[in-house]
This record gives C-alpha cells, structure tokens and sequence, in this order.
C-alpha cells in the first residue's frame, strides 16, 4: 500500500530523515497500543534499539509502561511467589 502525504507533511518529515514518515506512523501505534514494541520496530524498518533511540529522540522515552501491563505482570509474580 503506497501512503500519500498531503503537501505540508513532506516539508515537516524531510528534514527529519529517510523513513521519518514510517517511524512516526510505528510510535504512533505503538503509543496507541495496537502494536508491540518489536512489531512497531520492525514497521518502523529499525532494529529494536535503533527503534527506541528514536523514541527517546523524538519522545523523550523509549519504552512505555501500561499500567495494565506493570499490574498483569505484578499479578504474575505474586502467582509464582505464593506456588512456590
């Protein structure tokens, strides 16, 4: 599927380097949470680090913690720790 940009998204991505449109539509499902951290990277055609050194470029943060996922995995731990 060929995306098409409207005129003033080419002025504001250029600058920002080769593939800037693919890396920013990948942070953006990922901060949306439709995609994982490894699958955004791999849309983004980054590897895994190079895809968070752009995040925390561009974002501040590399990596996002989901409250449901920090409470799922603590959820987790606790499990293990009271089946032990």
């Amino acid at each position: 599927m060929e995306t098409q940009f409207l005129e003033g998204f080419n002025e504001i991505l250029e600058p920002l380097g080769t593939q800037s449109a693919q890396f920013f539509l990948a942070a953006s499902l990922y901060h949306a949470q439709k995609v994982s951290f490894l699958r955004a990277a791999e849309l983004a055609g980054l590897s895994f680090e190079e895809f968070k050194t752009r995040l925390k470029e561009h974002f501040s943060t590399g990596y996002i913690l989901f409250n449901e996922t920090v409470m799922g995995d603590l959820n987790s731990v606790n499990k293990i720790l009271s089946d032990a």
